[in-house]
């Protein structure tokens, strides 16, 4: 099993004002919840870690996890609101987002919410994006990550938000005893402005990551392990939008190194890097080709009667 922990968020389009009224179409999203759902329509057994709001959001957030086969049993219930991101897609498809965070139930953990046994034997715990830099949450969620490392594989994903926390904020949680480190061109230009893909790579190798991923959209991706590299190619798709392929990818890599999760990828090779990474920018390009982060099922997609 596979845990993700990390917010969920309403990802609310804007289809533009007319006759002074602003239309919205909200999804459910946020970066570690994608992921989680993606792991779970993909077959890979997921567990969810997250503070869930009891308000209208967090009933859509719940009702998406569950319906992708993602186990819900690690998640709070909290009182707080839930985190509200309005979107504005540009020419290419990419959103960019004004975040209503403030005070918002996804970043309050406590300690006493991240107790060790909220793993539930997960052999990889997945986190990443605000969950990383929000605080008061932040400081407990490394922590949790630093207690869950001698019995999971440690799997980071930053997913900047530059608005939201500053270069210096993100470098202290990244890569926060990663054994998979996975970002996009755009992280690492905001991580590390002007240093090389390989540099880059190199530099978190000798902080002890096993595994180094950088995506470039359609580019493809580079895969570095322990130092060895290849570029896996992206794969050709009419984009709608962009919206989670990131999380989507991430997905995609870590059901594929399933097998390989529990310790710290000692024994991976570059080339089963190099496949999960194939497969990972194939369910990448399939969740570009539909609006808001919808990521791809592996089988057929269950009926509203098999619940």
């Amino acid at each position: 099993m596979i845990a993700v922990l990390g917010e969920c968020v309403a990802d609310a389009f804007s289809g533009g004002a007319v006759r002074g009224e602003l239309a919205l179409r909200v999804l459910p999203g946020g970066g570690p919840a994608n992921t989680a759902v993606a792991l779970g329509r993909l077959g890979t057994p997921a567990r969810f870690l997250g503070r869930v709001s009891g308000d209208v959001f967090g009933r859509l957030f719940r009702e998406r996890l569950v319906g992708s086969g993602v186990d819900v049993s690690g998640v709070v219930e909290a009182d707080e609101l839930s985190t509200l991101a309005v979107a504005a897609l540009d020419d290419a498809g990419r959103a960019v987002y004004s975040f209503y965070a403030e005070g918002a139930a996804d970043f309050q953990w406590s300690r006493a919410e991240l107790g060790l046994d909220r793993l539930g034997g997960a052999s990889c715990l997945h986190t990443g994006s605000l969950a990383l830099v929000k605080e008061p949450g932040a400081a407990e969620v490394a922590a949790f990550v630093a207690a869950a490392a001698p019995y999971a594989t440690i799997s980071v994903d930053p997913n900047v938000r530059p608005g939201l926390a500053t270069r210096e904020a993100y470098l202290k949680r990244v890569p926060g005893g990663a054994d998979i480190l996975r970002l996009s061109e755009e992280d690492l230009a905001f991580l590390l402005p002007g240093t090389s893909q390989e540099a880059a790579c190199d530099r978190w190798h000798e902080q002890g990551v096993r595994l180094v991923v950088v995506t470039r959209g359609a580019a493809g991706a580079l895969v570095s392990l322990a130092g060895e590299r290849v570029v896996v190619p992206g794969v050709p798709v009419e984009v709608v939008d962009t919206v989670g392929v990131g999380d989507a990818f991430t997905a995609g890599l870590l059901h594929r190194l399933h097998g390989h999760l529990g310790g710290r990828l000692d024994r991976l090779d570059l080339e089963t890097a190099r496949e999960a990474a194939v497969f990972g920018a194939e369910v990448a390009a399939l969740t570009c080709t539909v609006p808001g982060a919808d990521p791809p099922w592996l089988g057929p997609k269950p009926s509203a009667e098999d619940g």
